[in-house]
């Protein structure tokens, strides 16, 4: 059914956690086949990936080319695109067989997951539900929280762009009317959470064309 790809460059502090949580999917079927994208680690990214029984391809040092190389070697019918600091939550397998056996052949569609992070601070719920009213309001989920896409679909799409913002680029192109937001969680480690989503917002920002200035009193 899915072919998981997961980019990496020295990922070896978060890999396990994301392998852990398609172990269930895989026993189940659901999961076929897991991709590790890799862009030339150099720590124990690949030991960790070759024990998992994950096949590794190489790829460019950007994440936009390892997903694409990722994507190219996929063999299944559905994709998924998984970051390895993201762990999805017990049962989102259920749920995204269900998705894709809803998805008309003639009108094919992606899902992503909510946004969650693994820690209990006032902060952390903050963030994610200023997570939530963004895809709520616009439809447009960054790349931690997962994309589920038919490989069809993707291949018609052009793929991924070789971009700073490639997640977003390519749920723009996708649409708010083929995209559906899951229940289940992608849950990411809250750690330096709150300044890499500001970050990426200034760079979306960037890529909208905003004014300099702007962006530096939101910097």
């Amino acid at each position: 059914m899915i072919s998981v790809v997961i980019p990496t460059q020295n990922a070896q502090e978060t890999l396990t956690r994301c392998f852990d949580s398609l172990i269930g999917a895989t026993v189940h079927g659901v999961v076929r086949e897991v991709i590790v994208a890799d862009g030339g680690s150099t720590d124990d990214t690949l030991f960790i990936a070759d024990a998992a029984g994950a096949h590794v391809v190489p790829a460019g040092k950007t994440r936009a080319l390892q997903l694409a190389a990722g994507a190219k070697a996929a063999r299944s019918d559905w994709l998924l695109f998984l970051y390895p600091e993201t762990a999805l939550e017990p049962g989102w397998d259920v749920e995204a067989e269900a998705f894709m056996g809803r998805v008309p052949l003639d009108r094919p569609r992606a899902a992503a997951f909510r946004f969650g992070l693994d820690d209990f601070d006032a902060r952390s719920r903050r963030l994610e539900a200023m997570v939530a009213l963004r895809c709520w309001l616009f439809k447009l989920p960054y790349g931690n929280q997962g994309l589920l896409i038919p490989k069809r679909l993707y291949n018609r799409l052009g793929g991924y762009r070789d971009t700073a913002t490639e997640d977003v680029d390519l749920v723009r192109r996708v649409g708010a009317r083929r995209l559906v937001m899951l229940r289940a969680r992608a849950v990411n480690k809250a750690e330096a959470n709150a300044c890499a989503l500001r970050r990426r917002a200034l760079t979306i920002l960037h890529a909208l064309r905003f004014p300099t200035g702007v962006l530096a009193r939101l910097g």
